[in-house]
């Protein structure tokens, strides 16, 4: 009973084989690539350096392409923004002589119809002043025949009291002179008959004095 251990060399040899029997296939490769490893490295290295150089000329490439496609994008760019300036001015002076056309009509219909209605307001204002000169006119007129007519008609007023007074004087001196014709009348026939009466009873009284003698 020790440490130590004695195995038949047959069983060792036949034990490996069945270990390297059960060893997949993969440590060969494994193996192999251990075997190669320095090759394997090198290739490897020399298949980095030419992805880096492809990977560079690629860069290189591809950045050129980029350039040119950067200034192929900068002159279409360009040129877009040229033909948009020129359209943009072109429209503007369109835009312009448009605006300035309209900008005229407006102001020539503006200024006719700024001189017609200035032609209508001075018509308007000669018509209203006619007008007020007319109606003052007639105002005026009809206040001097206002004027005339009280003028007149005091003057009438004054005539008709002048001659009712007149009549009323003559119809008085006309009634005082026909009384007093009526009175002469009167008196005369008084005296007629006071001398007819005296006559008349002259005789009857002689009548009366021969009786009784």
């Amino acid at each position: 009973m020790t440490s130590s251990c004695i195995v038949p060399r047959g069983d060792v040899l036949e034990l490996l084989d069945d270990i390297r029997d059960a060893i997949p296939a993969e440590f060969d490769d494994a193996q192999d690539v251990l075997d190669h490893r320095d090759e394997l490295i090198d290739t490897a290295r020399q298949e980095a350096q030419r992805q880096r150089e492809d990977a560079r000329t690629e860069t290189e490439r591809a950045a050129a392409a980029a350039r040119d496609e950067a200034t192929r994008l900068v002159a279409e760019a360009r040129a877009q923004a040229e033909s948009m300036v020129a359209g943009a001015k072109a429209e503007a002076d369109r835009l312009e002589a448009t605006g300035r056309r309209e900008y005229q009509e407006v102001t020539s219909r503006a200024e006719a119809e700024a001189e017609r209605m200035t032609a209508a307001g001075r018509a308007s204002y000669e018509r209203a002043v006619a007008d007020g000169r007319a109606e003052q006119a007639r105002l005026v007129e009809k206040t001097q025949v206002v004027q005339a007519a009280r003028a007149e008609a005091t003057r009438i007023l004054d005539e008709a009291s002048s001659e009712v007074h007149r009549l009323r004087s003559e119809c008085d001196a006309y009634v005082e002179s026909t009384l007093a014709e009526f009175e002469e009348l009167l008196n005369r026939t008084l005296r007629a008959l006071v001398r007819g009466r005296a006559q008349h009873a002259g005789p009857v009284a002689a009548g009366a004095s021969g009786y009784h003698g």
